[in-house]
């Protein structure tokens, strides 16, 4: 199971944000390039990079220094974050370490762009499903929509989608544990693979998930906060 640190963008810096407001913001770093060397250092594998800005206006809004991130790192990278329409993909996945793009608002209001892109780029799409008390939200978590997240990953079966990275809104940002029951539904309910977010506390939350089958689980404020060590956690997840 990986264990993925997470790097949100919103105006260049490196923030985190709380259930996703706009507006409850902490920020972290002014570079994020140097967060990005350190989640290296500390032994990450992968690392989920989502351009906040560009998930609000639907266009990348932070690419330059997204761009500057992945270059500066060996560590492959995943980008999310307004990513709507091939030339925005194929920008992305031009950039060598980008090992896969997330399509998220785009996944529910248009599934057969998501099969399409899916053919094009095999292997480098992900969908990103994004929950609040079941439902899936769009639009940089603004719009909750009447379709249930498993109901979404469900559509996606066969599609090619190279993995489900389902996040529960209310936990997000907020260090109060992961909704385990949530994530543990998304994974038995198709056999595309799922990454885990939102609300890991304490590397404990990791052990959580010893029955669920994930493919990794995204950390972020308690990173920043040090309530979870990354290599810490990376142990912990390998003991699993």
């Amino acid at each position: 199971m990986l264990i993925i640190p997470a790097i949100d963008i919103k105006n260049g810096k490196c923030v985190r944000l709380t259930q996703g407001r706009m507006n409850a913001e902490t920020v972290y770093s002014e570079n994020p390039v140097e967060i990005a060397k350190r989640w290296e250092e500390r032994g990450a594998r992968l690392i989920h990079l989502v351009d906040l800005d560009g998930a609000i206006e639907g266009i990348p809004k932070n690419q330059d220094i997204i761009k500057k991130v992945v270059k500066s790192i060996k560590t492959d990278v995943e980008i999310g974050g307004g990513i709507r329409n091939v030339e925005t993909i194929k920008t992305y996945l031009g950039i060598q370490g980008v090992q896969r793009v997330i399509i998220g608002t785009v996944a529910q209001e248009n599934p057969d762009f998501v099969e399409k892109m899916c053919t094009m780029f095999s292997g480098s799409i992900a969908v990103g499903i994004d929950a609040k008390d079941g439902m899936v939200a769009t639009r940089g978590w603004i719009k909750v929509t009447q379709d249930k997240a498993v109901d979404l990953a469900k559509r996606l079966e066969g599609l090619g989608v190279s993995c489900i990275i389902y996040t529960d809104i209310s936990r997000d940002g907020m260090l109060t544990g992961p909704n385990v029951k949530a994530a543990k539904a998304m994974a038995h309910a198709v056999n595309i693979p799922v990454i885990a977010s939102g609300g890991m506390s304490s590397v404990k939350d990791i052990e959580g998930f010893k029955s669920v089958k994930l493919e990794g689980i995204i950390i972020g404020k308690a990173l920043y906060t040090g309530a979870i060590d990354l290599k810490e956690a990376i142990e912990a997840a390998e003991a699993l």
